[in-house]
C-alpha cells in the first residue's frame, strides 16, 4: 500500500500504482491535515479529515476524495464569532509529468489544467484542496438559518429574548424621516 509522504500533508507516492494495470487503486485515510489557505481572511477551525481514493486509468489516475473541515468565522447577520463546517469533495483526473519508462519529461502543453504528477512521481493535493476550501466557503454565513442580527438602533444582538426601545432613542438627526409619507399614510416609528 502507498503512504502519504511524512512531513507532506496531502501529498503521495504513486509510482507503484502508476506501474499497475488500469483498474488498480489505493485507498488513504486523511487525518488531522492543516494547511496553508491561499486567502488571508481564511482560516481553518479544525483540521481537515477524510478519505482519499485512488484509481488507475490508461492515462493516469482518478483522485476522489471527500474531506471535511470548518473555518474560522464570523455570522454576517449578529456578528459573532462563528465555526462553518464544510465538506469537499475533489473528483479530478491526474497525468504524470514524467514518463515512467523513460523518465523523459511529457508535453504538458496539450492539457495545461490538467493535475500532474511531479517529477518524483508524487501527487500533492494540497493546491486542489486549497482551491476546494476556497470555492466551499459561503458567502453570508450564518451562525443559524434564522439569526435575526443586530438591532438597528442600539447595535445589540436579536438573539436575547425581547428587545424594545422608547421612541426617543432614535438617531436625532434622523428625526425628519419620521415625518416622510408611503403612499399618503404616516409613516409609524
Amino acid at each position: 500500500m502507498t503512504r502519504a509522504i511524512p512531513g507532506a500533508p496531502l501529498t503521495y507516492h504513486v509510482a507503484r500504482l502508476m506501474t499497475e494495470p488500469p483498474g488498480s487503486s489505493r485507498d488513504y485515510a486523511v487525518e488531522g491535515v492543516t494547511i496553508p489557505l491561499d486567502d488571508p481572511d481564511l482560516r481553518l477551525a479544525d483540521p481537515i479529515g477524510g478519505r482519499v481514493h485512488l484509481s488507475r486509468t490508461n492515462r493516469g489516475l482518478i483522485v476522489r476524495a471527500d474531506l471535511t473541515t470548518s473555518l474560522a468565522g464570523t455570522c454576517s447577520r449578529c456578528l459573532r464569532e462563528i465555526e462553518i463546517p464544510l465538506a469537499v469533495r475533489i473528483d479530478d483526473e491526474v497525468l504524470p509529468s514524467i514518463d515512467l519508462v523513460t523518465g523523459q519529461p511529457l508535453d504538458v502543453a496539450a492539457e495545461p489544467d490538467v493535475l500532474r504528477l511531479n517529477a518524483h512521481h508524487e501527487l500533492d493535493l494540497a493546491p486542489a484542496v486549497r482551491d476546494a476550501i476556497s470555492l466551499a466557503e459561503p458567502i453570508a454565513p450564518l451562525c443559524e438559518p434564522d439569526c435575526p442580527g443586530l438591532c438597528p438602533i442600539c447595535g445589540e444582538r436579536l438573539t436575547g429574548g425581547p428587545h424594545d426601545h422608547p421612541d426617543d432613542d432614535g438617531d436625532p438627526r434622523l428625526a425628519a424621516l419620521r415625518g416622510l409619507r408611503v403612499d399618503g399614510a404616516p409613516e409609524t416609528g
